[in-house]
């Protein structure tokens, strides 16, 4: 299962590209999602440049779509809808005038602390949704009325890894290492005697 960081790796790897000619929507994202080359007013590309990015490194979003409004809808429909507290690898739905309409769309990089970085296709400084370019952009939190939040591999932390790896933490039966939870003096004693073991002191 991939994680937010192959996600966001595979998008700042494509920074810079730009639809050719310029105002015509033909770029390799819609040649990929249509199957064909297209070009037009008919053919914008912010959420096919998402579509793209997640199908390269194997993201599974709640619909396969070129519309911002139907990956939302979608995403309230699954339980993938979030709308507070970004994280990397969101994917922003923006809402320029406050009318309620998903105007864009974005991966969410970086949290600032009033709003959020995010890469972006089919932007341009002086044209947010329409201008032709995969660029990171900073947006302010009040443009962003929600975004859908993918399943991703969950990174643990090295010394965590490093005590799964060992044995020494198994979690319960389900496998959840439930690290948030209290631990126990049985656990405690459970673990130094696994790390001991590891150590060959037992």
């Amino acid at each position: 299962m991939p994680t937010a960081k192959d996600l966001i790796d595979l998008a700042r790897a494509q920074l810079g590209v730009k639809e050719y000619p310029a105002n015509s929507n033909k770029v390799k994202y819609n040649t990929w999602y249509y199957g064909r080359e297209v070009s037009g007013a008919a053919y914008p590309w912010c959420m096919v440049f998402v579509q793209w990015c997640c199908a390269q490194v194997g993201v599974e979003l709640p619909t396969r779509t070129a519309s911002c409004t139907a990956l939302m809808n979608a995403a309230k429909k699954a339980g993938m809808w979030v709308t507070s507290d970004y994280q990397m690898g969101d994917i922003s739905i923006y809402d320029w005038g406050g009318d309620k309409v998903a105007d864009h769309c974005g991966i969410i990089t970086q949290a600032l602390p009033n709003g959020y970085l995010a890469i972006e296709g089919n932007t341009a400084v002086g044209n947010d949704s329409n201008g032709g370019e995969v660029m990171e952009r900073t947006r302010p939190a009040k443009s962003i009325p929600g975004a859908v939040r993918p399943v991703y591999a969950v990174v643990l932390p090295e010394a965590v890894q490093w005590a799964v790896d060992n044995g020494i933490m198994q979690g319960n039966s389900s496998g959840d290492l439930m690290l948030d939870n209290a631990l126990t003096r049985r656990q405690f004693v459970t673990m130094l005697h696994r790390y001991a073991k590891v150590g060959g002191k037992v």
